[in-house]
């Protein structure tokens, strides 16, 4: 203890009542021989043997004595030492315990350790492991270089604009989803009780606003084109499963990763219904579809195929996995289809609006899309599936007779 090491050096420890403020700065900097050197409150200046200086403070904490270090000599002043000094004696005067308070600061996470626990915390409610990777690798990548290595509770709402500022208007999609992801990790600290506030909220005023007409959509045909589309691709070299899952993904209007990643336990071919559960759907509610005539042919063929060592219902080309993320997309950039998958939902939605008389609600539920209206969604408690079962069929009899027609398979923007 340090009360016992300065008993045993004479003329060391300052004999009867201390004084305060016994120290210069003046004195400070000329001090060179190893010892303490008392200035008062408890604080001490301790000189090393080899000339390195540092604070101590001997305090009394719960009728305990400790010894709290306050740092070197080259990183705080003398002024500095003496206000935390101060500062931990009136806590501990008043039954506080400095040495827990400054535990708990130094658990203070980085902000990079607190965006890897939020990660780790969110991991289980991502779509996918693609998503959930995306999602830390952006911070990696764009954020943990500017401010990454400050205490989570230090972060400034200049550090955030200093890391969206390069890419908020030449990548503001990735900058807007950055913004958001910043935004949750510092809530996070809130909730810890580590911060009071939120800088990524704060500097909202201070980026500039997005041109939403230069943000590109998903390339999507016209809807005239669509059953071409389909004729091209059955026309085509690809795998037999992967024409039978292009065109199941343009009749039900659903997007890449539902088709791809059924299995067959999901579908009730006597009433002609394909069941996909919340866990695989973008909004996490559990989805029925109607299945036309012809989505039961395409099963029918597909079932064909089923070798026993894939339950989905369009294995890709290695045994016991589905088609991949990207097996799609580039076949219709191969055969020169202006458009991606998931612009072929556009492509329904356009024709669903401007070719029949189907309500707008059937339409968006046929695309799985939730009411965003709280007030209207309360009174939505069916999923139109009768109706929207009628919608599927005049979609599918639509393509079956639009198909061989002359229509350029160029695509707009969706």
């Amino acid at each position: 203890m340090l009360v016992e090491m300065l008993d045993a050096m004479p003329g060391l420890k300052p004999k009867g009542r201390h004084k305060e403020k016994s120290l210069t700065a003046a004195t400070v900097r000329s001090l060179n021989d190893a010892g303490f050197y008392g200035d008062g409150n408890g604080l001490y200046l301790k000189v090393d043997p080899s000339g390195a200086k540092r604070w101590i403070q001997r305090l009394v904490i719960h009728g305990k004595r400790h010894d709290i270090g306050l740092g070197s000599v080259s990183l705080v002043s003398l002024a500095d030492a003496r206000e935390a000094a101060l500062q931990n004696r009136k806590a501990a005067r008043a039954g506080g315990d400095p040495l827990a308070a400054r535990k708990q600061v130094d658990e203070i996470p980085t902000f990079a350790e607190a965006a890897q626990k939020v990660h780790d915390l969110h991991l289980p409610t991502f779509r996918n492991q693609k998503h959930g990777q995306q999602w830390i690798n952006t911070l990696t990548e764009y954020v943990f270089p500017h401010f990454g290595r400050k205490r989570i509770d230090t972060v400034s709402s200049a550090d955030v604009l200093t890391a969206l500022t390069p890419i908020w208007n030449t990548r503001p999609e990735t900058a807007r989803r950055i913004k958001q992801r910043i935004g949750a990790v510092l809530k996070w600290a809130v909730a810890q009780g580590w911060r009071n506030d939120n800088p990524a909220d704060a500097i909202s005023k201070a980026l500039p606003k997005h041109d939403k007409s230069k943000i590109q959509h998903r390339r999507a045909l016209p809807y005239g084109a669509v059953g071409d589309a389909i004729a091209v691709v059955h026309a085509s070299d690809a795998g037999f499963s992967t024409k039978l899952a292009f065109e199941f993904l343009v009749l039900t209007a659903t997007r890449s990763g539902e088709t791809r990643l059924a299995v067959w336990q999901e579908f009730d071919l006597a009433n002609s219904e394909w069941i996909i559960p919340a866990e695989r759907m973008k909004a996490k509610k559990l989805h029925r579809v109607p299945l036309s005539p012809r989505c039961i042919e395409v099963l029918q063929q597909a079932k064909a195929l089923k070798d026993g060592h894939s339950d989905y219902v369009f294995p890709g080309t290695i045994a016991g996995k589905p088609l991949s993320d990207i097996t799609l997309s580039k076949l219709l950039k191969e055969l020169g289809i202006g458009a991606v998958p998931h612009g072929f939902r556009s492509s329904f939605r356009d024709w669903a609006g401007e070719q029949t008389n189907f309500p707008r609600e059937v339409c968006e539920f046929a695309l799985a899309h939730v009411i965003k209206d709280k007030a209207e969604a309360a009174y939505a408690r069916s999923d139109l599936f009768d109706k929207r079962r009628k919608l599927m069929d005049t979609w599918a009899s639509y393509l079956a007779l639009s198909a061989g027609k002359v229509v350029a398979l160029k695509g707009k923007s969706a």
